[in-house]
């Protein structure tokens, strides 16, 4: 199997080349950018990962990671020092799967890495999930509704695969933080909330309309089958 290539988008020189000497040591290939022109042109080798720092000198980095959607649909890890809800809100909006807090423990950084690329490998053995007008493709993490493809990002996907393939059964966000995330879910995180969130409206699931995703209280959400 060949080694997973990430992306460390980061302008700390030191940190950088601490934390590429670590994932190289654990068997991964890295290309690492300090800037977002740097990452621009990095990403056209196509890594498996993207680790991106939100403070660059030349942008904003949730505004790279917008950009870098445009050729990237692998996971992208943000690293910030910022402890803010509404960072993690518009990070996850602009396409971020995951947020990691500095400063980070190394072996924390790797658990989550292999935790995203375990749930790559696992879809690239599937093939195709249809389901009423949706079709998923497991390998490319594409999305059609009603033939029309709808670009979610890689957590989204996961988390609309697990809520397909449970359909008109509530999933809990226990089940769907392992799933999309690989880690424990905490009572507290919102990320699984604002992804589900962002991703009804992609599908055009509006409160007007009847819900395809419905939030079930206490418990988690639902796939509602006749809504599609």
């Amino acid at each position: 199997m060949n080694a997973a290539r990430i992306l460390l988008v980061e302008d700390d020189e030191k940190l950088a080349a601490l934390t590429a000497n670590f994932l190289c040591q654990n068997g991964y290939l890295l290309d690492c950018a300090a800037s977002c022109e740097e990452a621009l042109e990095l990403v056209k080798e196509k890594p498996d990962l993207i680790l991106l720092d939100l403070g660059l000198p030349d942008g904003d980095g949730i505004t790279l990671c917008a950009q870098l959607r445009e050729y990237h649909h692998g996971p992208i890890l943000m690293l910030t020092a910022r402890d803010s809800t509404l960072d993690q809100v518009v990070g996850l909006d602009a396409g971020a799967d995951d947020f990691l807090s500095k400063p980070i423990e190394p072996m924390v950084l790797l658990a989550r890495i292999r935790a995203f690329l375990r749930q790559r490998l696992r879809a690239e053995a599937q093939t195709f999930i249809e389901f009423k007008s949706l079709k998923l493709s497991s390998s490319s993490q594409q999305v059609w509704l009603n033939g029309e493809e709808v670009r979610l990002s890689s957590m989204e996907f996961l988390l609309l695969e697990l809520l397909v393939k449970q359909a008109g059964h509530v999933v809990s966000r226990e089940a769907l933080c392992r799933h999309a995330r690989g880690v424990e879910y905490d009572g507290l995180d919102r990320t699984v909330d604002i992804r589900i969130s962002r991703m009804r409206k992609k599908l055009g699931d509006q409160k007007a309309q009847s819900e395809r995703i419905r939030s079930v209280r206490g418990q988690g959400y639902l796939l509602v089958p006749d809504a599609w």
